[in-house]
């Protein structure tokens, strides 16, 4: 499916809202990331005080790119709060990988049926570990104190997860390539093994294995498309 193109003035605005975004990518906003939710800003489409990471100085920033007003934060999308980073009680770990998978800047490392750890500098506090942790062994912790918002994060720390999240998202597409492309050298495969059992096949069953073949076939194109 091609790529949704924006109109070009609504993706230049994208860009510079994108830009004073925390980058924490917590899908607090309701959208799956900082930039889908500056789109959605940019398009008039989602208004600006739903970004709790960013707080009431985001949303001041917001105001001033936009001109639009300011509005209290959103109470539906979490309240500003101080920075915080997760912390894995690594004696209740028990390995199944479900915080690797949706942590966005790839802060967690850890294998299968083994312990994981959290990376503090590059944990974003998106909370997104949080629900999918079968056993609760993971918990907040408050490292800014009374700092919030932007006073509790950096443009550099924004810059820095911003960029771990990109290289996380191309690092997930070469894998799904790589996914497909095995699929598909195994379809052919087992493609290949049926057209040689179909040959010298007579009347209806060498139609029945022919018309499975062209199905598995169109099957693969429109997955591939």
């Amino acid at each position: 499916m091609p790529e949704k193109r924006l109109p070009p003035e609504i993706e230049a605005a994208a860009r510079r809202i994108h830009a004073v975004l925390p980058q924490t990518q917590c899908t607090r906003c309701g959208y799956p990331d900082c930039a889908a939710y500056a789109e959605a800003i940019a398009a008039g489409e989602a208004p600006l005080n739903r970004c709790p990471p960013g707080g009431a100085e985001g949303i001041e920033r917001l105001s001033a790119l936009t001109g639009q007003p300011a509005l209290p934060l959103d109470p539906v999308c979490g309240a500003e709060s101080p920075r915080a980073v997760a912390i894995i009680d690594e004696d209740w770990c028990i390995g199944c990988m479900l915080c690797l998978k949706v942590c966005p800047t790839d802060a967690i490392v850890g294998s299968h049926k083994r312990m994981h750890t959290v990376i503090e500098p590059y944990c974003t506090g998106c909370e997104l570990c949080l629900p999918v942790c079968p056993v609760d062994c993971i918990a907040l912790v408050n490292v800014t104190e009374d700092r919030t918002g932007w006073q509790a994060w950096s443009e550099t720390q924004a810059a820095e997860a911003l960029a771990r999240y990109e290289q996380r998202q191309e690092r997930l597409a070469r894998e799904a390539e790589a996914q497909r492309e095995r699929l598909e050298a195994k379809a052919r495969m087992k493609l290949s093994d049926l057209a040689a059992h179909t040959h010298g096949a007579e009347g209806a069953e060498a139609e029945r294995k022919r018309a499975v073949i062209a199905a598995a076939l169109e099957r693969a194109r429109a997955q591939r498309r």
